[in-house]
């Protein structure tokens, strides 16, 4: 069952769209993605709200994102969410198996 995180991070200024850049940039995003049970990390702009991005992260399963979420990784995603003044919205979904036995 994979799971998938949407992040809205909001700021001023345009902070939103620098942290994404600094994200990509600085080789975090490429270094999440190359994580074995990642299967997407993507940013997207919403058109009616200039001041947030979301974040869309699928992990194949609970376990991934928890091993995510104890990576060193983590600590320089939150520096970075420090350093533009960013708030976050987090919502989560679990993919159903809909396979029939």
């Amino acid at each position: 069952m994979s799971i998938t995180i949407n992040i809205y991070y909001t700021g001023k200024n345009g902070n939103a769209k620098k942290f994404a850049e600094e994200m990509v940039l600085s080789g975090i995003v490429a270094r999440v993605r190359k994580e074995p049970e990642n299967e997407k990390y993507e940013y997207f702009f919403p058109m009616d709200d200039e001041e947030t991005v979301l974040l869309i992260d699928k992990w194949k399963n609970k376990g991934a994102l928890d091993e995510h979420h104890k990576s060193p990784m983590m600590k320089e995603i939150a520096g970075l969410r420090e350093k533009y003044h960013l708030h976050m919205k987090v919502e989560q979904f679990e993919s159903i198996d809909n396979k029939h036995k």
